[in-house]
């Protein structure tokens, strides 16, 4: 079986197996762990020591199921329009198994190009948090270069297809908000575009981020996310937490913003 190794271990979050899981330990001592009726989620993609908490605060209310489909920006521009993974997936924390059947019946709105992967962070980041919380689960790993809406549309539809097919299956999606602006914009702007996304107004948060140029990296992950979580039932967006890389390191003057939002 091919194998998919860790891009940014080292860098992102610790490369040494026994340090990644005390800074797991140290990021969920901060919530309870309370599973809810997910159906999807946005989750922060950056170090941990940035967003770590973000995240945790969306993973340990996420429920257990037989898979998570994990879709992230591509932020190198290489694969497909939307590049769907088959190889199993490494890191500090051992192997998780793709799973190529869910895979194989998104056949039409994702291709298997390994290429979009090889050195993307986006969705890397999000699986030691998987695997700290849970055992025996698969991933559905898509990455994003065309996040227009009607591609996200499309990816969205579809996912809610399989999913309905398959059953057991939490969406996540990758996506860190603003970039490099002052601390204050940044919470003005992406409470802003949040603000439709609880809403799950997709048409409205597409608006609101070109109206203002605020950039969230994985829009089209988010919407993708939005259509199919409503297609599956889903009635609001709840935020659980928010940051700035300034909350954390103390400098205002250019920062990046950090969502944690869960879609039930």
């Amino acid at each position: 079986m091919l194998m998919r190794y860790p891009a940014v271990a080292g860098q992102f979050y610790p490369g040494d197996p026994e340090r990644l899981l005390k800074t797991l330990e140290k990021l969920f001592s901060n919530f309870e762990i309370e599973e809810e009726k997910v159906i999807s989620a946005v989750s922060p993609h950056a170090g941990y020591m940035f967003s770590g908490k973000v995240a945790a605060a969306v993973y340990s209310r996420i429920p257990e199921v037989s898979r998570y489909v994990i879709i992230g920006p591509n932020h190198h521009s290489t694969g497909a329009p939307v590049s769907a993974s088959k190889e199993q997936w490494k890191t500090p924390l051992g192997v998780v198994e793709v799973d190529g059947e869910f895979v194989d019946a998104l056949f039409d709105e994702a291709v298997v190009d390994e290429r979009a992967h090889l050195r993307e962070h986006s969705i890397e980041v999000q699986i030691p948090f998987l695997q700290y919380r849970f055992k025996d689960f698969k991933i559905v790993p898509l990455c994003m270069s065309l996040q227009d809406e009607l591609t996200s549309a499309e990816l969205g539809k579809k996912l809610a297809e399989v999913t309905k097919e398959f059953g057991d299956t939490v969406i996540i999606a990758s996506s860190d908000f603003s970039h490099y602006v002052p601390y204050d914009r940044a919470y003005e702007d992406d409470s802003y575009v949040i603000d439709a996304i609880l809403r799950l107004d997709v048409d409205e948060m597409y608006r609101r981020i070109f109206e203002r140029g605020v950039t969230v990296c994985g829009y089209g992950p988010i919407a993708a996310a939005i259509h199919s979580s409503k297609l599956l039932g889903a009635e609001r967006g709840k935020k659980v937490a928010y940051m700035t890389s300034g909350d954390v390191i103390g400098d205002r003057s250019s920062v990046v913003g950090y969502a944690g939002i869960l879609i039930e």
